[in-house]
């Protein structure tokens, strides 16, 4: 050290100029040490050559990585927050050949994992999921209409609207994402249905003899807070999403602003574009002979109302067996929800895969690397597998010696056999379980972690208390019970028991007498089992560890402590031997706390095809059947406690969303009972989206509980459209609320027909994508269809019941039939009204 002494020497200051002062006090290399004097005597000089070997090396010999079966360095590389991380990956890919030009010619650099490979191939298939959906929605625009203008007037609402949403997004900062283009892709269903709503409006006035510039006036005057109405209310939907916090919030909002830019620009479009078009371009359907796909759609269409008108009658007159109908589908509805099975995020392939090698405690570094090879070689073996990355050793990701960790790259989805990466896991744990002498624990890296604490599996458990010892006594008893629960696998705990260490008993006395201070022992000891930093060698471009410790040879037994000398105050060489007492013992390797407290992670993965609340609640019953002591506090963590937050959450959510749609129709329509009308529609769209999950084989987890929450937004559309054409009846032409809501559900029965398929259409592509990242967006697809299809059948039948069940509660209650409505500037005479009241 002193030999190597880099520290400031000075100046001297002369009468004109300033001269510095340097040496040569650095060592530049390794053969400087070895001519370096470390001790004269009698005119001999002793180097350190003579007493040592000097090379070059890594900094820590018991350290270790792979790539593949070849000695790696091993380079994780993290984006910044803020970076894009498509853009820094292309960065880093641009930096490598410089690289190759700067490192010796017999050192590869390889890339391992390339995170955004399926990131890059999710977002290629939501482009092809999104004109796919778009293409969909335009056909069923052109089956209802058949002529050109009217779909093109359709059609137009979509790009504009994209187009309007991205600048949108760019202005908010926003990124191209999974999460915002599959809220592109359900913004397609939904986004031409006010264009839909009001074509459809002025279709049928030109059909009534109208002029177009007349129709399109008087359509899209009338129509006008009917398309507010649905779009201002599915803006309220969101309203929860929007304040959710957490990451959680972080996740949804980019989706929910999203969404709520198409809504808006949506409706702008809707509101002034798409009656511009309809007025100039839209003429009355030209006479002659209907062509065969005219009539054919129309005799469907015709039998399909005639059918409906039929049923309708039976419906209304009976309207307490439809009250019945819409009480047993929210108790059903409530009934799913709770034994649906709950989830956080559905598990998305990315074609990476991390393993967590265990030995026992008293494993040498030795034996650990031959178990790693052994390893390796295992997974290497399995046609599944790309590339593998592996590590052992202190530091990085593994917090003592017994441990390592494999990073497995999997190849191409269709060049491993299509199998899941959970499918690859299962078959690598069950080859890997005959090894002996070492534990594996597999997990499948996913895009989006919420835990914040790493584990050797996926999900964790923390138990926690004052009294160590009896924490460290039960763990072992809660491991063993949950390793007998058949919905868990890769059961683990971060207690690092039954270490072996050797106590080093100084006599203190003995040493005194000889004059060697404690100091002087301990350092004999780090100098010589201790791989001990001594300098640094400072280079133009790196610096260097100068690193001291005997031959690892002498290293292996407790017995070559004796070899072990201290010099005493006199210089004399006293032997180590007869100033200690040698005691073996054991000690834990590391000691885990939870904020001031002693805690033990326990580890796990749930079985394939269980779903996570089914093995929480099973570790749940596993836990409370042990009975532990007061003193020990058990709860979830990292991702396991955040599952448990989110499904904690999702009734509040549901709740939330419904209030603030509430809030807002009451002020559109200045009204308690109307609101009612209108979110009476929305039980059944849950129950469509519950059985369908139900029926898939999916839990209930956050993707779905935002396709719950779409659907809030979306299947109130039917109630307005029922409601605004009820009332408008009522108020121009003086009819009965029956006779107007029958007609409402007549007159409306084809565009709410319409709106509904081109919705189910245009999120049926999320439902069938197969490619990278469809896991996240096949949940959306099944919600939001299984909503709208059940909802579609049920709705039309319970919401003209409600409606004249408030009219009648509302008549008994306050003595006249519904809220006062505004006076419209023409309409029947003043004893119509009178007879109406």
């Amino acid at each position: 050290t002193a030999a190597n002494a880099v520290v400031p020497l000075g100046q001297i200051d002369g009468q004109r100029q300033a001269i510095s002062l340097g040496t040569n006090e650095q060592m530049k290399s390794a053969g400087d040490y070895r001519t370096l004097v470390v001790k004269t005597r009698g005119g001999d000089v002793v180097r350190l050559s003579s007493v040592a070997e000097i090379e070059e090396g890594p900094r820590n010999t018991r350290s270790a990585a792979l790539f593949n079966l070849k000695p790696a360095v091993i380079l994780p590389i993290t984006r910044q927050a803020d970076a894009n991380v498509v853009e820094t990956v292309d960065a880093i890919k641009e930096l490598i050949p410089t690289l190759r030009e700067l490192v010796p010619a017999g050192v590869e650099i390889s890339v391992l994992s390339d995170r955004t490979t399926t990131l890059r191939a999710s977002i290629h298939e939501m482009y092809f999921t999104l004109g796919l959906s778009i293409v969909l929605v335009m056909l069923v625009v052109y089956l209802f209409l058949r002529r050109a203008p009217p779909t093109i007037a359709a059609g137009i609402t979509v790009p504009l609207s994209l187009a309007g949403t991205c600048g949108l997004m760019w202005l908010a900062g926003f990124s191209i994402n999974n999460l915002t283009l599959m809220a592109l892709i359900v913004s397609v269903g939904f986004v031409v249905d006010d264009a839909i709503v009001m074509i459809e409006n002025i279709h049928r006035r030109l059909d009534r003899g109208e002029r177009p510039m007349q129709a399109a006036l008087k359509g899209a005057r009338e129509i006008g807070f009917t398309v507010l109405s649905i779009s201002i209310s599915l803006l309220a939907a969101f309203i929860p999403l929007l304040f959710l916090g957490g990451l959680f919030g972080r996740m949804l909002r980019e989706f929910s602003v999203t969404l709520a830019f198409a809504i808006v620009v949506s409706t702008v479009v809707s509101l002034t574009v798409t009656p511009m078009i309809t007025a100039h371009f839209l003429r009355h359907r030209p006479a002659g002979k209907p062509r065969l796909v005219d009539r054919a759609v129309e005799a469907a269409l015709g039998a399909l109302v005639r059918g409906y008108a039929r049923t309708l009658r039976v419906a209304i007159d009976n309207q307490l067996v439809m009250l019945a109908a819409m009480v047993a589908t929210i108790a059903v509805t409530v009934h799913l929800f709770i034994v649906t099975p709950k989830g956080l995020l559905p598990q998305d392939d990315t074609g990476l895969m991390f393993a967590s090698m265990e030995a026992p405690a008293e494993t040498s570094f030795e034996v650990m690397a031959r178990l790693q090879r052994q390893a390796v070689e295992i997974v290497l073996k399995d046609p599944a597998v790309a590339r593998l990355g592996s590590t052992i050793g202190t530091g990085g990701f593994n917090t003592s010696a017994n441990q390592g960790r494999m990073f497995i790259s999997l190849k191409p989805l269709a060049e491993r056999g299509h199998l899941t990466t959970e499918q690859v896991s299962d078959r690598l744990r069950q080859k890997l379980a005959g090894l002996e002498g070492l534990r594996v624990f597999m997990r499948a890296a996913q895009d989006v972690r919420v835990g914040a604490r790493m584990g050797k599996s996926t999900y964790q458990l923390t138990l926690w208390s004052l009294d160590i010892g009896e924490l460290y006594a039960w763990v072992p008893k809660v491991v063993a019970e949950l390793e007998r629960l058949p919905e868990l696998v890769d059961v683990a705990t971060d207690r690092e028991q039954g270490g072996n260490q050797l106590n080093v008993l100084i006599d203190r006395d003995a040493a005194a007498r000889v004059g060697i201070r404690m100091a002087d022992i301990e350092n004999a000891l780090n100098n010589a089992f201790a791989q001990r930093q001594i300098t640094t060698l400072y280079t133009a471009r790196n610096q260097y560890r100068v690193v001291l410790e005997i031959d690892p040879a002498l290293q292996r037994e407790p017995s070559h402590l004796g070899r072990i000398h201290v010099p005493s105050a006199s210089g004399a060489q006293v032997p180590l031997t007869t100033l200690i007492r040698l005691e073996e013992g054991r000690v834990p390797l590391v000691v885990n706390h939870q904020g001031p407290f002693p805690a033990v992670t326990i580890s796990y993965n749930v079985r394939t095809g269980v779903a996570l609340q089914t093995a929480t609640d099973a570790i749940n019953r596993a836990v409370a059947g042990m009975t532990l002591p007061e003193d020990i506090r058990v709860e979830a963590a990292g991702e396991a406690g955040a599952a448990a937050s989110q499904q904690a959450t999702q009734p509040l959510i549901i709740l939330a969303a419904l209030i603030a749609v509430y809030i807002v129709l009451g002020v559109l329509y200045e009204s308690l009972a109307h609101p009612l009308t209108i979110i009476s529609t929305l039980p059944s769209a849950g129950l469509g989206a519950l059985l369908a999950l139900q029926l898939t084989g999916r839990d209930l987890n956050l993707i779905g509980l935002i396709g719950i929450i779409l659907l809030i937004g979306i299947v109130k559309k039917n109630g307005i459209i029922l409601v605004d054409f009820a009332l408008n009846a009522e108020r121009e032409r003086g009819l009965s609320p029956k006779e107007a809501i029958y007609e409402a559900c007549l007159e409306r029965f084809r565009p709410i027909l319409m709106t509904t398929l081109a919705a189910v259409l245009g999120a049926l592509p999320l439902w069938l994508s197969t490619g990278p990242g469809s896991e996240l967006r096949i949940p959306l697809g099944i919600t939001i269809i299984g909503g709208l299809v059940v909802s579609q059948v049920l709705t039309l039948y319970t919401t003209p019941a409600i409606y004249l069940l408030l009219d009648r509660l509302h008549l008994r209650l306050w003595g006249t039939a519904r809220p006062a409505l505004p006076q419209p500037p023409s309409g029947p005479p003043a004893d119509a009204h009178a007879k109406q009241a």
